[in-house]
């Protein structure tokens, strides 16, 4: 069985496989169901998200589908230990997932040092989202106002901790050929986001902060996730 035995293990990433059910495009409800399923119905709902996990990788689209032949893999990360230990747990109790994926393998990642390190590339989409009298705003990387939102999103997660860092600065990394705008439709709302990379100057400690509870908003429906 697993166990979490070390002070700072904060990322586990997940192996899965597939019994060869194609797996809707749309699925993103299904992913947040199981998290919540392997949390527990906890106090977490409806506060400030301290934690977040990365789309499934590996999926091959045909049409509104998506098949996992070689099977696929995501990964999750809180800022409290006593979240992963909870996911863990929730794993060994029932490792299936939806639509004929099921965990095989869970492998769990120490904070690295960030000390280093200021790129990060994303994991999901990063969503923006402000309210300008009575319409809902989504901005994208390449809009000026996009490091300010991002810092001030993460300063929010940051006090709930009491975490401080003034010499934090984060933007998107404009430069990257890889930017882009993608959406998720999520309850019938679709979400503006950008996949691009961030460039984040900051303390160790808050790299590694915003590594486990990602940027912008909505992490706890798997945005913002970065690696």
């Amino acid at each position: 069985m697993l166990g979490v035995e070390k002070k700072y293990i904060m990322r586990i990433h997940f192996k899965i496989t597939s019994n060869g059910q194609a797996v809707p495009f749309s699925h993103q409800h299904k992913l947040v169901g199981t998290i919540h399923k392997w949390l527990g119905w906890n106090n977490h709902h409806g506060k400030v998200s301290l934690f977040s996990f990365s789309w499934l990788d590996g999926g091959k689209r045909d049409n509104e589908m998506l098949h996992f032949i070689d099977g696929s893999s995501f990964f999750f990360s809180a800022f409290e230990e006593e979240i992963v230990k909870k996911m863990i747990s929730g794993i060994q109790q029932d490792p299936s997932m939806f639509d004929g994926l099921k965990v095989v393998e869970v492998v769990i990642q120490e904070d690295p040092d960030f000390s280093a390190v200021s790129s990060f590339q994303v994991a999901s989409p990063i969503l923006i989202k402000r309210r300008v009298d009575n319409r809902i705003d989504h901005i994208l990387y390449d809009d000026p106002r996009a490091g300010k939102y991002l810092k001030e999103t993460l300063q929010t997660r940051m006090k709930e901790v009491g975490l401080v860092d003034e010499s934090l600065e984060i933007h998107f990394d404009t430069s990257s050929p890889y930017a882009k705008r993608k959406n998720l439709v999520y309850n019938n709302v679709n979400n503006i986001c950008s996949w691009c990379p961030v460039i984040i100057n900051a303390k160790p400690e808050t790299k590694q902060f915003a590594w486990n509870v990602g940027l912008g908003n909505s992490t706890g429906i798997g945005l913002g996730a970065i690696r």
